[in-house]
């Protein structure tokens, strides 16, 4: 085993010329008269790219049921050319375009998520609205879902012949509790210690994400026998414990660099207006890019959990009535940075500049999130058009004159960290 991590790490040392860690970006791939094929197809492609994410968007993928989506794209690829498309067993669609330095050599992954936020039974039939189309998860993710395979799509028309093997992956569980279920089983399981470098097509525009934000998801109950309001007043309650923890909470103070943050988003429980209750639940989600940070606030956020537990109880003194704190963890999202000069990143900018697109370096959380915090290249970019509305019924996409140029700079980015010249 030894023996082969050391040959493959010499392959991808020699191939690629650079460390993931250097400031150098990948040399731009202007003479390769395959890729500037690739180029005028994807330009002469846009309305084919607009068709694919239309009809995917219209393949309904709730979280956790997106078998029927990725069977579609699984279906697309394999007709495009590339037999070897398969699903693995956490539902993830993988395509691979094997490199010239065959096994073990350097691997580039480029994927979009093919889940959405949406619950089954939602209407996903795209709308036009004077420009735009509307449709619950026409950009985030059908943008990058197609964005993907117009790439995977010219590669194979123009024949790329890369040094590294290029995989083109559509993800589950991005969205919400799917706590990137997809993208942890392709680092952990399914392709562990062998991608080089990640890359997530997400959204609209030209933006890049290059930290990762964490962060942590709770579902957090208060729980009693509960009761009459008027013949068993006197007894803990679950609601007031519940009030007591929130405002709690509402007045930590968290700091604005790094970039820290919580919401209470979900508070449920209760029978009626008479009764005190025997449950109070809310779910909380903390986020921040700085993993510390991140661990500090949800010290505090427990012990004010701790606080109004006693608190509600000391309130009655004379209770013998028993009241629980239940916490139950909804997902945990990795927090992590990569420094703006990590090759992947350079490469991403330098690309983007070649095509004269003007991006910005933020931080998000996205599928590049696991990456990032294994030390992996990995960074999200936008694929093109205009768009907005996320995770609303109303979310819409217009695709301008120039979205052509998402994939195109999706591509170049592939093929310059696949070592094209």
């Amino acid at each position: 085993m030894t023996a082969i991590c050391s040959s493959r790490a010499a392959l991808v040392a020699l191939l690629l010329s650079a460390s993931a860690a250097s400031a150098q970006p990948a040399p731009l791939p202007v003479q390769d008269p395959r890729f500037r094929a690739v180029f005028d197809s994807i330009r002469a492609w846009q309305p084919w790219t607009l068709q694919q994410q239309i009809e995917l968007t219209e393949i309904e993928a709730p979280p956790f049921k997106e078998a029927r989506r990725a069977e579609e794209y699984r279906r697309r690829l394999v007709a495009m050319g590339y037999p070897n498309a398969r699903i693995d067993a956490e539902g993830n669609v993988i395509a691979e375009l094997r490199g010239a330095a065959g096994p073990g050599g350097p691997v580039v992954m480029i994927s979009g998520h093919l889940d959405t936020v949406f619950p089954e039974g939602t209407d996903v039939t795209v709308r036009r609205s004077g420009t735009r189309l509307l449709a619950p998860g026409i950009a985030d993710d059908g943008r990058g879902i197609a964005v993907v395979l117009t790439v995977a799509r010219a590669f194979k028309v123009a024949q790329m012949q890369t040094p590294a093997t290029i995989l083109f992956v559509g993800t589950v569980g991005e969205e919400g509790q799917g706590d990137l279920r997809g993208v942890r089983h392709l680092f952990a399981k399914e392709l562990p210690d062998q991608i080089d470098y990640f890359i997530s097509v997400d959204g609209t525009g030209y933006g890049i994400i290059t930290g990762a934000v964490g962060s942590n998801r709770y579902r957090i109950s208060y729980r009693g026998p509960g009761g009459h309001s008027y013949g068993s007043f006197g007894m803990p309650n679950p609601m007031h414990a519940m009030g007591r923890a929130i405002a709690a909470i509402s007045d930590i103070q968290v700091p604005d660099d790094p970039r820290t943050t919580f919401s209470v988003g979900v508070v449920s429980g209760g029978t009626s207006v008479n009764s005190i209750s025997m449950d109070a639940t809310f779910e909380l989600d903390m986020r921040s890019e700085d993993p510390v940070v991140l661990a500090a606030l949800d010290h505090r956020v427990r012990q004010a959990l701790a606080d109004a537990l006693a608190a509600e109880k000391a309130r009655w003194p004379r209770s013998n009535v028993p009241l629980e704190l239940v916490i139950d963890t909804i997902g945990i999202r990795p927090a992590g940075t990569q420094p703006d000069s990590a090759r992947i990143v350079q490469t991403a900018v330098t690309a983007a500049r070649a095509l004269g697109l003007r991006t910005a370096l933020v931080a998000s959380s996205t599928d590049a999130n696991i990456g990032i915090s294994l030390g992996i290249p990995a960074i999200t970019i936008d694929g093109g058009g205009r768009g907005g509305g996320a995770h609303a019924l109303d979310e819409w996409y217009e695709d301008t004159a120039d979205s052509y140029r998402g994939p195109q700079w999706a591509a170049l980015l592939v093929a310059m960290l696949a070592g094209v010249r």
